[in-house]
């Protein structure tokens, strides 16, 4: 009879174990959605907006190449308009053609790669932001970690901690604003000078 009883409270304790550590995993983790943190926080908006404004003038630059190229290509082609330059001009305008579409080809590259590397920082300034964020939500919240949610193949809804760790980002992007740490002209590092130089 002892034994069975005794059998029984062991039965007893380990479904209380069990049942207590599910609510302790339960309480010690909090899911965050990276991507809404990128393209809800005020952080993210920012680096968004200096990447587009980026793309832009990187655009931009290309943009007048190219009409300079297809401005030069249509004289090369008039006849009429080589026949009243001499062979020195001739040449010179066949010279700038060809480093006009040297440029371009350079221009070209160097975009893709500023627009990488762009976003590489981008990355790096929003998963920094994300990890303050969380380590303040998961202290008020007793959390033992936060996991990106994109390392989830499911997980409850009541883990999620996305809108609370947004709303930390967006108390954090304020003390910085207003300490001068970001502005809307604090941009993303880019070789916007080397390409202006580049094109004089």
């Amino acid at each position: 009879m002892n034994r069975k009883l005794f059998s029984l409270a062991l039965a007893l304790v380990g479904i209380t174990t069990s049942n207590l550590s599910a609510l302790e995993t339960k309480s010690l983790m909090g899911v965050v959605n990276f991507t809404s943190c990128l393209t809800e926080s005020k952080y993210g908006k920012l680096e968004q907006q200096n990447l587009e404004n980026m793309r832009k003038q990187m655009s931009s630059i290309m943009e007048e190449t190219e009409k300079e190229l297809k401005d030069i290509a249509s004289k090369l082609q008039d006849q009429e308009y080589l026949d009243g330059l001499s062979p020195k001009a001739e040449e010179e305008m066949k010279m700038k053609y060809q480093a006009l579409n040297e440029d371009l080809a350079r221009y070209q590259n160097q975009y893709y790669q500023v627009l990488n590397h762009a976003n590489y920082q981008i990355i790096q300034k929003l998963s920094t932001s994300i990890a303050k964020a969380s380590e303040k939500i998961a202290k008020d919240k007793n959390l033992s970690y936060v996991i990106n949610k994109d390392a989830c193949f499911y997980f409850k809804p009541d883990l999620e901690i996305t809108a609370q760790v947004i709303s930390e980002m967006d108390k954090n992007f304020e003390v910085d604003q207003k300490s001068k740490k970001v502005s809307e002209n604090e941009a993303i590092e880019n070789p916007l000078t080397d390409m202006k130089e580049a094109a004089k």
